[in-house]
């Protein structure tokens, strides 16, 4: 394999064979190739795209780089989710234990923060001791136990990925769809999954602000996802406002606890919840329609057996049994906390989400270089939802802040990225599109 042949081809629109692919994937993970030719063969996918075939391969290649998960002693499906990423968006964190509840096995692999976007690491880091990157054989023994885990990708899941994405950062080629569906599904793959849902936001607080962007990427994830092996849905999910009333990673798990134990019923979050666990229950064949499946993750949600599944993966993953039972024992709070208040009476009519997901990061909650260390106490809860009526001087959001002249920023930004008109807003629907 001569790998400036494969990259002129590459460049020339040919179609690559999947061995070609495999074989450049294979030196990319040991490190035989250099940056400037992964840059290189990037940017010619880039710009010539690749054919439903030739992304199949990319992302087997890359799953195949390192360690696949095995679950043959675990009698369960074993399903996952993966979101595209947004703002108040701690769908996993409630997902994962109400889909273990209702019988699934939920090998987890989640991310970190990424640009305006919350990490549901970061989130779970807010709870002391919790351990995001546990050793194979506690991986293993809490999915197999608890039902469900929540931690990190390691080094030895699809490495080549990993070195990959750190030369697309820096080359101007994030945003091709092939290399993000391979990016994506390699590491799902590697995890050993049986069946995967999607959830791919649109909107001004998501990576893909164009509808059609958003349609063509979940189509790619599916087909190539189901042509690897794995049965694979997606639904397409509104991010013009953040999905929860919450955004910061101690907010966001006072949040997910509320929702578990009960406290957070006819939301948007609730729907978006719910509508994926019964995805995954259908695709497991552990429920026959979606109205069954919502049906069992409302029972799971109601008897606390939710709860249950996750109080013990916390456990056992190093954080205290009585999280639940006592968040406010180890969920610290900020020093500082401000109310945000609305500036005239009318309807909450749109917001800048994007910009809300900043001001986290400008608290402190998020991360501008990869070293800097978390706060993560700050952020804002009470967030009312688009399409709310309000008076002038009442209360639209709580800001979070480690001292007063960073909570008096966060306000004086809060308000502005909120719009109110006199007119009651139209808006979009949560769940757009199932793919």
């Amino acid at each position: 394999m001569i790998p400036q042949e494969i990259i002129r081809r590459k460049r020339d629109g040919d179609e690559l064979d999947p061995d070609d692919i495999r074989s450049f994937i294979a030196a990319l993970a040991a490190g035989q190739m250099s940056e400037g030719q992964i840059g290189a063969f990037a940017m010619a996918v880039w710009f010539k795209g690749m054919s439903r075939a030739e992304t199949v391969a990319l992302t087997l290649a890359m799953a195949d780089s390192g360690d696949r998960l095995q679950w043959a002693d675990i009698d369960r499906p074993i399903a996952d989710k993966h979101s595209t990423g947004g703002v108040g968006d701690n769908v996993s964190l409630m997902l994962a234990p109400i889909a273990a509840a209702c019988g699934l096995a939920v090998p987890m692999i989640s991310g970190r923060g990424l640009g305006h976007t919350g990490g549901t690491l970061d989130k779970l880091e807010s709870i002391p001791g919790y351990m995001i990157t546990p050793d194979a054989d506690l991986f293993h023994k809490v999915v197999k136990e608890a039902g469900c885990a929540i931690i990190g990708q390691t080094g030895a899941l699809a490495p080549a990925d990993g070195r990959l994405y750190a030369v697309r950062d820096v080359t101007a080629t994030v945003d091709s769809i092939p290399l993000i569906t391979a990016s994506i599904l390699s590491k799902k793959l590697a995890a050993g999954l049986q069946t995967l849902v999607l959830d791919v936001k649109v909107g001004n607080g998501a990576f893909m602000t164009d509808r059609a962007q958003a349609e063509i990427l979940a189509q790619s994830l599916v087909e190539v996802a189901n042509g690897a092996g794995v049965t694979t849905s997606a639904l397409i999910t509104d991010m013009n406002q953040p999905l929860a009333d919450a955004a910061g990673n101690t907010v966001e798990m006072r949040n997910c606890l509320d929702f578990l134990t009960g406290g957070k019923t006819d939301t948007r979050l609730e729907t978006v919840v719910l509508a994926f666990a019964a995805e995954m229950l259908v695709k497991s064949g552990v429920a026959p329609s979606a109205d069954e499946g919502e049906g069992m993750a409302r029972k799971a949600l109601s008897s606390g057996r939710a709860a249950e599944v996750f109080a013990r993966m916390v456990s056992m993953l190093g954080g205290p049994a009585d999280l639940i039972e006592n968040p406010g024992k180890y969920l610290a709070r900020a020093p500082v906390e401000k109310p945000v208040l609305a500036p005239r009476s009318g309807w909450l009519a749109a917001c800048n989400t994007r910009g809300i997901g900043i001001s986290v990061i400008d608290l402190g909650g998020g991360r501008r270089h990869p070293a800097d260390r978390i706060d993560h106490r700050v952020g804002f809860s009470e967030l009312l939802p688009l399409g709310t009526r309000v008076s002038a001087g009442e209360p639209i959001a709580l800001v979070h802040a480690a001292d007063e002249a960073a909570a008096d920023r966060a306000v004086a930004a809060l308000a502005a990225h909120c719009r109110i008109t006199e007119e009651k807003p139209e808006l979009e629907p949560v769940i757009s599109t199932r793919i």
